[in-house]
This record gives C-alpha cells, sequence and structure tokens, in this order.
C-alpha cells in the first residue's frame, strides 16, 4: 500500500461530530489519538459530550451522544497514566473518509486541540515535518 505524506500539522473535518477544518497535531510519539472534549457525561448507557473550545473558533457543537464507547489507558508524555474514554468517529483527509479511534481529553490549555496518533497513521501516512497544511491545502 502506497503512503501519502503528511505534513506536522494541517486542519480535517470530523462530520461524525460536527467539526471542520479543526487544527491538528501529527504527533508520532503519541500512540493513540485524542481530541479535546470540554464536557464529558455518562448517562443510560450514553455518553453525551459538548466539543467545544473558546481558543478554537472551528471547535464548537451541539451535544453528541455515543451509544458505543470504550475507555483505555493512556500515558501522557510526563508519564502520567489517565484513563479516558474512547470513541469511534470519521475523519476526513485528502478528500477521502477513514475511521479513527479518539481518546477524549481536556485540551483547553493547548494549541491544538487534535492530536493524531500513531495508531491511526500506520500503514497510511509518511509524515514530513517540513510541511503543513497539505490536506487543508487541497480542499480549494
Amino acid at each position: 500500500m502506497d503512503k501519502r505524506n503528511i505534513g506536522r500539522v494541517d486542519k480535517f473535518d470530523f462530520p461524525k461530530l460536527d467539526l471542520y477544518n479543526i487544527d491538528v497535531k501529527i504527533d508520532t510519539g503519541a500512540y493513540t489519538s485524542a481530541i479535546h472534549c470540554s464536557e464529558i457525561k455518562e448517562e443510560n448507557n450514553t455518553l453525551r459530550c459538548i466539543f467545544y473550545s473558546k481558543g478554537h473558533p472551528n471547535f464548537s457543537s451541539e451535544e453528541v451522544v455515543f451509544t458505543e464507547y470504550t475507555f483505555t489507558n493512556v500515558k501522557s508524555s510526563n508519564g502520567i497514566k489517565e484513563n479516558r474514554y474512547k470513541i469511534k468517529s470519521d475523519v476526513i483527509i485528502f478528500g477521502k473518509t477513514y475511521k479513527i479511534n479518539l481518546t477524549l481529553s481536556t485540551r483547553d490549555d493547548m494549541r491544538f486541540p487534535v492530536l493524531i496518533g500513531r495508531q491511526f497513521l500506520k500503514r497510511k501516512f509518511l509524515v514530513d515535518v517540513d510541511l503543513q497544511n497539505l490536506s487543508f491545502n487541497l480542499k480549494g
């Protein structure tokens, strides 16, 4: 399978979450991908999430309800282990829709509301750190 080049940062669409042109950081140091979630509530076997961040204007949406979700342990860059919710969603990159697993995290104080990790990148993309916004620039 041919791998497509991707830069160190880009803007992706997450249509199932009603999030478009979202700033993402490609993070080969992270195994899992993570998305900022400002509010998470677990009620009646559902997970209710609000994806909002005042620092990221394209990052606001209505409440999204998940009936399928799991938990996973994530070790952060500072070595602290955290048990996080994990959801399955779609992401559009270079005009193609991919399935993606995302852990939910509070990233309000971070520059990028989404990190794309190795688990998603493998067998699909090669990361060129000299490049940026390759997918976004093709949208026209």
